[in-house]
């Protein structure tokens, strides 16, 4: 094996510490920011017990198929007010092979995306290979292109922040919201020709809009009516998981120097959770020598359950604010943990900064949340990635 690919990639980890009821907190923009979201995991942990939320879309590079994961302790049911919120997330629509032209349609464009709250993703498209779209809720159009398609398009846009010698692939930049783009003007007029007659990009996209109002539903719905598409709804599956060795976590200790593992330990345990990998580095195991870090407790046993969709931002901080509220009433458990994976082959990874994937595409961030309301925020990236801001 090539010396290079055994390196392991340089990764970047942005650490905050504050508390929710600080009128400086900027969690709320943190997770408006994080548009294209198909992961998000959900721990609450106490002495004897554990409860981890999963909501997870298999990885861009994927097939499209519904799972989500929840782990709950020492019952077979979610909590009812969780549970509420996670009936009344979005739907999402996989779109076949959708015009990128369609998105810039005069009465799209006034009636939803201008709107706000609607993100659209292209889907099965290798960052690294193909061409990539997105569209904020921002209303910012996001194409991440190639050199021939981007100079066939005629485009004004700026070479990709990754590329190597060689400009290879270039990134073009549409606010769909500013005046000169208004449908009727000279430069609306240029860049519909540009995708709908001289290049006529076709995809297939992950559509969601949350919270949808009737103008808003009707335009969607003439949308999907003219294209073959699949809507989609959480389900859910289950498992148990016994005897889980848990971190100890104190409020005041975000770098782990007295009281608590760091956080690179914290984020590494979370991900073998998630994964089902053995904590326990068992003399007789042939698959894992991985160990919970210290400090650690131990509970006896959670319940694995799986639900999968394309999730909104919004979605996300209505599950935040709930998560904060289970705290109202007198519990053991001192944390929650909420963390949320970006789409390994988003052109963005927070607001418009560009994403690229070279060895993994990885793009999240965690909350700790503790009874104080005092929180931790963990915002990780790989090499090809802006630092989190």
């Amino acid at each position: 094996m090539s010396p290079e690919l055994e390196k392991c990639p340089r990764s970047l980890l942005v650490c905050e510490k504050s508390n929710f009821l600080n009128e400086k907190s900027r969690h709320d923009i943190h997770v408006s920011k994080h548009s294209f979201n198909y992961k998000v995991s959900l721990i609450i942990k106490n002495l004897l017990n554990v409860l981890i939320f999963q909501l997870c879309l298999d990885c861009i590079r994927m097939p499209l198929s519904p799972q989500i994961s929840v782990l709950i302790p020492e019952c077979g049911t979610l909590p009812a007010d969780i549970s509420g919120v996670i009936h009344s997330f979005s739907p999402y629509y996989l779109v076949r092979d959708l015009p990128v032209y369609q998105l810039l349609e005069e009465t799209f464009l006034e009636s939803l995306v201008k709107k706000g709250n609607f993100y659209a993703l292209s889907y099965n498209t290798k960052i690294d290979e193909d061409n990539a779209i997105a569209l904020l809720s921002s209303g910012q159009l996001i194409l991440s292109l190639d050199k021939d398609t981007y100079e066939q398009l005629g485009l004004e846009g700026r070479p990709s922040l990754y590329n190597h010698k060689k400009a290879m692939r270039f990134v073009v930049t549409l606010d769909l919201t500013e005046k000169s783009l208004t449908p009727g003007t000279k430069r609306y007029q240029r860049v519909l020709s540009s995708l709908k007659d001289r290049l006529p990009l076709r995809y297939d996209f992950l559509l969601t809009k949350y919270n949808t109002g009737s103008d808003e539903d009707q335009t969607l719905n003439k949308l999907l009516s003219q294209y073959s598409y699949e809507e989609h709804k959480p389900a859910f599956s289950h498992h148990t998981l016994k005897n889980i060795p848990c971190p100890t976590l104190y409020p005041s200790d975000i770098q782990g120097k007295t009281l608590s593992c760091d956080p690179h330990h914290l984020l590494e345990w979370l991900g073998a959770v998630n994964l089902d990998i053995s904590c326990e580095n068992a003399a007789d195991s042939f698959l894992s020598t991985y160990v919970c870090p210290e400090p650690q407790s131990s509970v006896s046993q959670a319940l694995l359950c799986t639900v999968t969709g394309f999730i909104s931002p919004e979605n996300v901080f209505v599950l935040l604010q709930e998560l904060r509220q289970y705290f109202d009433e007198p519990k053991f458990t001192p944390w929650i943990s909420l963390t949320v994976h970006g789409f390994m082959d988003s052109p963005v990874s927070w607001g418009a900064t560009e994403h690229g994937f070279l060895k993994g595409g990885e793009n999240f961030y965690n909350f700790v949340c503790f009874k104080n309301q005092d929180y931790w925020l963990h915002m990780a990236s790989g090499a090809q990635d802006g630092c989190p801001p």
